[in-house]
């Protein structure tokens, strides 16, 4: 533990300094968006309504919290504030991890993965919200082994967040731990929708804002347009809705395609719930990793920050020592500091599509789906074929058994 905890204060100490300016990241600054967008969109919600007019907003109403929170040290800037808090929230996750990482049947891989994983992804990690986020899926995972109605309030809260944590419940075992944790997700998200309906008109505004989305230049689908731009396809790159994004002929064709597989591999995880015939203490971790994972690589958006889901919840499954994730987790890793190259470091060269940052998103695109690959392979092997031929080897030995005992029976 001292040697995570060494590590963590080394890394954290550089990451703060580069959010505060005293030391210079690669690449342009990264932190712009939360004095700008974020501080924007702060001064429109401390009035008691949402961004209206801005169809940069796109997140679930619960979002606004996390926007708002930055209140919570008056003492501070709105920017100072909001680095601040993403660095608790940081060590909140580790902290968990390792007082998890102690428990009979654990270990403290998964604080290792979590160590690493953010230092590789860089400043980014404090300049958006998505650890706060994070840190409430974490935590809900955690609780529900034992405490399922916990882990399904953290997971509807986190929903009304930024959504993904919805797919925290997809592993819950059957029975009675997916009755509990999905009913209070359910009552969860909808007590709190309905709050922030009454207190602040626009909470469903974000549901409009995507409508006309292009498809986002570092995601797998825009690897297609990448190529056809050099080979004098006529569409542009541009800012759209608040992220760089290919527009122009055959754009929504490539969008269709990406929903399509979504459908798809959420599709595969309902067959595999429904197949799954075994369920071990990382099951529900190694579910959720899969389906976040899933979630990402067929996305039309992959933002730098998505990394940080797939961060935690890599470190989530290797806390369980029955996990069988360990070579997604470390592809998830080998694809993070890819990640960083590609946002801040060379984004210029991803926007222009040469070369180097096509060569750059087929690394990166290329290591996330060979993670969601094994990771689904594996989740399938250890949940559904390895406990099915146990099953049919046991039922061998029993007929054998039985006819064992038949013939000393019959026996003179």
């Amino acid at each position: 533990m001292a040697r995570i905890l060494t590590v963590w204060v080394l890394t954290r100490a550089v990451l703060l300094l580069c959010v505060f300016s005293v030391l210079t990241a690669p690449g342009p600054d990264v932190t712009s968006d939360v004095s700008v967008i974020y501080q924007g969109w702060y001064e429109v919600l401390r009035t008691g309504t949402f961004p209206l007019d801005d169809v940069t907003w796109q997140y679930p109403p619960a979002a606004a919290l996390a926007i708002l929170s930055p209140a919570l040290l008056p003492f501070l800037g709105y920017a100072s504030a909001f680095f601040v808090l993403s660095f608790l929230c940081d060590a909140a996750v580790c902290g968990l991890l390792l007082y998890a990482g102690r428990r009979p049947g654990t270990s403290s891989r998964g604080a290792w993965v979590w160590v690493l994983g953010v230092a590789l992804l860089g400043p980014i990690v404090y300049a958006r919200y998505d650890v706060m986020v994070t840190a409430v899926a974490v935590a809900a995972l955690l609780a529900g082994a034992r405490h399922p109605r916990t882990m399904g309030t953290l997971a509807g809260f986190g929903a009304l967040l930024k959504v993904w944590p919805v797919l925290l419940l997809v592993g819950t075992p059957r029975g009675r731990a997916t009755r509990r944790s999905w009913a209070a997700a359910a009552g969860t998200a909808t007590l709190l929708t309905l709050v922030f309906l009454v207190a602040m008109p626009g909470a469903l505004a974000f549901l409009t804002f995507q409508r006309d989305r292009g498809t986002e230049v570092e995601s797998l689908g825009a690897l297609v347009l990448h190529v056809a731009r050099n080979l004098g396809w006529q569409g542009e790159v541009r800012l759209n809705y608040g992220s760089v994004e290919f527009l122009g002929p055959y754009v929504p064709l490539v969008s269709t395609a990406a929903q399509l597989l979504t459908a798809a591999a959420f599709g595969w995880l309902l067959v595999w719930r429904l197949r799954a015939r075994s369920w071990s203490a990382s099951t529900p971790a190694d579910a959720a990793f899969v389906a976040v994972l899933l979630f990402t690589v067929t996305s039309r958006v992959i933002s730098p920050q998505y990394m940080l889901w797939l961060i935690g919840m890599a470190a989530l499954c290797l806390v369980f020592r029955t996990s069988r994730m360990e070579v997604p987790a470390r592809l998830v890793l080998a694809a993070t500091p890819v990640t960083f190259l590609e946002f801040p470091v060379w984004f210029s060269h991803v926007v222009a599509s040469d070369p180097l940052g096509v060569a750059l998103l087929v690394v990166r695109n290329g290591l996330l789906v060979a993670a969601a690959l094994v990771a689904c392979r594996n989740l399938w092997r250890q949940t559904v074929s390895e406990p099915r031929a146990q099953e049919g080897r046991s039922a061998r030995e029993r007929v054998s058994r039985a006819r064992s005992a038949d013939t000393y029976a019959s026996a003179p």
